[in-house]
């Protein structure tokens, strides 16, 4: 990998790490669906015009359905779910739970799309879903006041379910579909959704431009910049090696949160990220188990 790549790759991952931070300073003066509006609707205006440049609308045409469902499942539901997390749960914690997209992934891919699971990725599937559920514990359970929490929690993790299925669901409708059409029409299919409830729920005080600048970022930095960038090193260096940035986010999550927010690392929160990034190592197969046979060896 050429040094330009891993810095794009670092660039990327410091930028969806950073998304949890805006919408942590974002969330509490726009509220959860304005603020999921304002993301939309701002990353749609810089994306759709990018694709008319390019003329890539005749993929729109052909899977118009299936990118109103990607809309829905890869955008506008897990955006305002994250965004009302935020009100509770720190940037950090937000992060560490998304980085569990991928073992949901490999359940949905497992029961819907009949792929199979080597005993390393069921080993890894075990060991990330401990990690999850030891958080959910520490964080919500058998806590006075946790309730806000617990709901804050049940939404990062609906939204990560929703990621592994949008995954697995544009693996097998949209696989002939250009990245840019997807994810430009996803977005603008996104704003148009979230558009009346954004209105609606507009909040009475008028946001203050921390929280302005916030929006923006998270919409033209954390969104329309990070998929631009996120397609362009799949070209450069493959897929595999860009989805690798999914064992970044989270570490990036968490120092954002630090320095920027003051929130603390407990060490049952790291240990829990941890395990989850274990399990995640396993399940993707970026780290393999010794074999029996060299098991075998190196006990006789």
């Amino acid at each position: 990998m050429k040094r330009s790549d891993l810095a794009q790759l670092l660039l990327l991952a410091a930028l969806w790490g950073g998304s949890y931070l805006f919408m942590r300073l974002g969330a509490g003066e726009f509220g959860a669906f304005a603020l999921a509006g304002v993301r939309a609707i701002c990353a749609s205006v810089l994306m759709v015009p990018l694709l008319a440049l390019r003329g890539g609308f005749g993929d729109w045409r052909r899977y118009w359905k299936e990118i109103i469902v990607v809309g829905l499942t890869n955008s506008a539901l897990p955006f305002v779910l994250f965004s009302f997390a935020a009100l509770s749960i720190s940037a950090g914690l937000s992060a560490i739970f998304n980085a569990a997209m991928p073992l949901f992934a490999a359940v949905i891919a497992w029961a819907w799309l009949k792929e199979k699971l080597t005993p390393a990725q069921a080993l890894g599937l075990a060991v990330g879903f401990v990690g999850v559920i030891a958080l959910v514990v520490d964080k919500a359970g058998f806590k006075p006041g946790a309730g806000r929490v617990g709901w804050a929690i049940a939404a990062c993790l609906a939204a990560t379910l929703l990621y592994a299925f949008s995954a697995n669901f544009s693996k097998r409708h949209l696989g002939r579909a250009t990245p840019l059409a997807i994810s430009s029409g996803s977005h603008l299919v996104s704003a148009l959704v979230l558009l009346l409830p954004t209105l609606w729920l507009w909040p009475a005080a008028a946001p203050s431009s921390k929280a302005w600048l916030a929006a923006l970022a998270l919409a033209v930095g954390s969104t329309a910049i990070a998929y631009l960038l996120y397609y362009r090193l799949i070209a450069a260096i493959g897929a595999a090696r860009t989805v690798s940035v999914a064992y970044l986010i989270p570490l990036f999550g968490v120092l954002w949160g630090w320095l920027f927010l003051g929130e603390s690392v407990s060490g049952a929160m790291a240990l829990g990220g941890v395990v989850i990034l274990l399990g995640v190592a396993l399940t993707t197969g970026l780290v393999r188990p010794p074999r029996r046979r060299a098991l075998a060896v190196l006990s006789g």
